[in-house]
């Protein structure tokens, strides 16, 4: 099953300021998505964590609609607090 991929747009923005490698590294991790090093957030019902390298994807799935929303990408450190 292919899902469709929807990026918030401070996701967009951040994923521009990052080196090429790295955002290459983290697309391909995301287009295939849901597998990968993935794991579900405590406490929140549908949201979901990706690990690349030492950046974060936080993300949420529906499998009604076949659709994945990525809410937020950043390092390690900074990616849970919200």
């Amino acid at each position: 099953m292919k899902y469709k991929i929807r990026y918030e747009k401070d996701c967009l923005k951040y994923l521009k300021k990052l080196d090429r490698n790295t955002q290459v590294r983290i697309i391909n991790a995301i287009n295939q998505l849901p597998f990968g090093d993935v794991k579900k957030l405590q406490g929140n019902i549908d949201d979901y964590r990706l690990r690349v390298g030492n950046y974060r994807v936080v993300f949420s799935k529906d499998d009604e609609n076949i659709l994945i929303s990525i809410i937020k990408i950043a390092p390690r450190g900074e990616v849970y607090k919200r």
